[in-house]
C-alpha cells in the first residue's frame, strides 16, 4: 500500500511539473501529457531531456559574438529598402504593416541589389553548386542538416579536398542529428585535406545538454562572400531521386548573387563561431561586388539565438496581407495556431487558399498529424492537394505577387520554435512569377481532397489523426 501511495504521489508530481512549466503552451502540455499517461516514469525522463526551454535558450544564444564591424560593414555594403514606397512592386507601396514587420528584423533588412535563380530540383542544384564551388577563390562556406557519405557527398567531398589543396579556405558545418549516419572516415578524409568541419551538436552531447531538441536545419552555402545558396535541399543521393521508398524527389532551392549573400554569410559566421568557437570578422568576407541586378531579397532566420520567431512572423504577416492566392507547398504541415487561423480567416474571405503536402511521407506520425487538420481547412474553402509524382519537401509560400519564401522552414511548430532556420524572401514580380510556374506543375502532378470523400475516412485514420494531432506540438 505504502508503494502505491509512493508511486501515486510521483506520478502527481509529474503532472504538476509538466503543467507548472508548461502552462503557457496548452497544446504541448496535453502532448506531455498523453505522453505521461503512457508511459508514467519514461516519459517524464523524456520530458526532462527533450522539451525543456533550455533555460529560456541562453546558452544557445550567439548574440555578439559575430564583431559589431562586420555587420555594420555588411549594412554599409548593401543597397537598402527603407521605405514601403521605396520597393520595386507597387503592391508593396500600402502594405505598410507587413513593411514594417520585416524591416523589424534589423540585422537583416530588405536589400535591393540581388540576382535570383531558381533551382528546381537535386539535379540542377547540384550542378550550380558544384559550379560555383569549382570557381571559388578564397573561400567555400557550408552549412547542411544532413550531409552524407554516399555518391552524392563523395562528388562534393572531391571538390571541396581539391579547393582546399589550391589554398582555398573551406569549411563545413553538419548537424548531428540530421547527418548522424555520416562516416567518421568521411569527415577524417575532409580534416586531413585542410577542410575545417563542425559537428552542430553532436546527438550524445547534446541529449545529455539537454539540446538534443535543438537541430540546425538550415541549408547555406557561400562562395567567396559573392554567391550563395539557400533552401530545401540538402547533401545525399534522396535528392536525386534515389531512395527506393520516396522515389522522386521534388525540392527548391536558390542561388543568390548580390547584397542578400551578406547576411548568408553572417548567419554562417554565428553558426561558425557556436560550433567552432572562431570569429570570422576579416573583412575580406564581406567583398564588395559589383550589382548586376536590382531584385529586392531580404534573408530571414530564426532559432533558439534569437528572442524573435522571425520565420514564423514573416510568414504570418505574409498570409495575413493576401487579397487575391496563397500558394504553399511544404513536406509537413503542423500550423502553429496563427497561421492556421490565418489560413482559414483568407479562404473564408475569398482568396484563393492552395496547400499542397505529399501523397508519399517520410514519416507515418508526421502524415497524419498534418491530415488531422486537412477537414477544417477544407470546411474554411482551402484546396488541398497531394503530390502523387513522388516526394514533396519543396518548402514555398506565394502571396499574392506581392512576396515569396523559399528556405528551409517546413510550415510546422518545429521549424517555427525549435529549430535554426533560414528564408529567403522574394520581392520581385519575375521570381514570385518563376515560383509560380513550378507551382502549377506541381498541381499538375498532384490530386485535390474532397470535403465529403475526405469526412468519410475510415474510423482508423480517424484515429491516427487524433492521436498525431495530440502529439504533432512535439513532432
Amino acid at each position: 500500500m505504502v508503494w502505491l501511495v509512493a508511486a501515486l504521489l510521483v506520478f502527481i508530481f509529474q503532472i504538476a511539473t509538466i503543467l507548472i512549466l508548461e502552462y503557457r503552451k496548452p497544446a504541448k502540455t496535453v502532448a506531455w501529457l498523453l505522453i505521461l499517461f503512457v508511459l508514467p516514469i519514461i516519459g517524464f525522463v523524456m520530458y526532462y531531456f527533450l522539451a525543456q526551454e533550455y533555460r529560456h535558450r541562453r546558452r544557445v544564444r550567439k548574440q555578439g559574438v559575430i564583431a559589431r564591424e562586420v555587420q555594420l560593414q555588411a549594412l554599409r555594403r548593401s543597397v537598402l529598402v527603407n521605405r514601403p514606397t521605396d520597393m520595386d512592386n507597387p503592391a508593396f507601396h500600402h502594405q505598410e504593416r507587413l513593411f514594417n514587420l520585416l524591416s523589424s528584423f534589423s540585422m537583416l533588412p530588405i536589400t535591393g541589389c540581388n540576382v535570383s535563380e531558381v533551382l528546381t530540383n537535386g539535379d540542377k542544384t547540384y550542378s550550380s553548386m558544384l559550379s560555383a564551388m569549382e570557381g571559388a577563390r578564397h573561400h567555400i562556406h557550408l552549412d547542411f542538416y544532413t550531409f552524407r557519405s554516399d555518391a552524392t557527398g563523395e562528388r562534393f567531398k572531391e571538390v571541396l579536398v581539391r579547393k582546399a589543396s589550391e589554398g582555398v579556405e573551406v569549411r563545413l558545418i553538419y548537424d548531428g542529428v540530421g547527418s548522424i549516419d555520416i562516416r567518421s572516415s568521411f569527415v577524417n578524409e575532409l580534416r586531413d585535406a585542410g577542410v575545417q568541419v563542425q559537428c552542430f551538436l553532436a546527438p550524445r552531447i547534446a541529449f545529455f545538454d539537454k539540446r538534443i531538441n535543438y537541430r540546425d536545419h538550415r541549408k547555406i552555402t557561400v562562395i567567396d562572400g559573392t554567391a550563395g545558396f539557400v533552401g530545401g535541399i540538402n547533401i545525399g543521393d534522396e535528392y536525386l531521386g534515389m531512395d527506393k521508398k520516396l522515389g522522386f524527389w521534388r525540392d527548391t532551392h536558390l542561388r543568390l548573387e548580390g547584397d542578400a549573400v551578406y547576411y548568408l554569410q553572417l548567419i554562417f559566421m554565428r553558426d561558425w563561431w557556436f560550433t567552432a568557437r572562431e570569429k570570422l570578422d576579416d573583412a575580406v568576407y564581406m567583398p564588395e561586388h559589383r550589382c548586376r541586378g536590382t531584385e529586392q531579397v531580404q534573408i530571414v532566420a530564426s532559432g533558439p539565438d534569437s528572442n524573435a520567431d522571425s520565420v514564423l512572423e514573416s510568414m504570418f504577416s505574409a498570409i495575413a496581407a493576401a487579397t487575391k492566392r496563397i500558394y504553399i507547398a511544404t513536406p509537413y504541415f503542423i500550423p502553429d495556431h496563427s497561421v492556421l487561423m490565418g489560413l482559414r480567416t483568407a479562404a473564408l474571405s475569398g482568396v484563393d487558399v492552395r496547400l499542397i503536402l505529399p501523397h508519399v511521407s517520410d514519416s507515418k506520425l508526421v502524415m497524419y498529424a498534418s491530415l488531422s487538420y486537412v477537414q477544417e481547412l477544407l470546411e474554411a474553402g482551402v484546396r488541398i492537394f497531394r503530390y502523387r509524382k513522388g516526394f514533396l519537401h519543396a518548402k514555398v509560400l506565394i502571396v499574392d505577387e506581392l512576396v515569396a519564401a523559399v528556405g528551409t522552414a517546413n510550415m510546422d511548430l518545429r521549424s517555427f520554435f525549435s529549430n535554426f532556420e533560414i528564408n529567403a524572401m522574394l520581392y520581385d514580380k519575375g521570381a514570385i512569377r518563376r515560383l509560380e510556374q513550378d507551382f502549377i506543375q506541381d498541381l499538375d502532378d498532384s490530386y485535390e481532397l474532397n470535403l465529403h470523400t475526405y469526412a468519410s475516412r475510415s474510423r482508423r485514420q480517424r484515429a491516427y489523426e487524433v492521436v498525431a494531432h495530440m502529439l504533432s506540438p512535439l513532432l
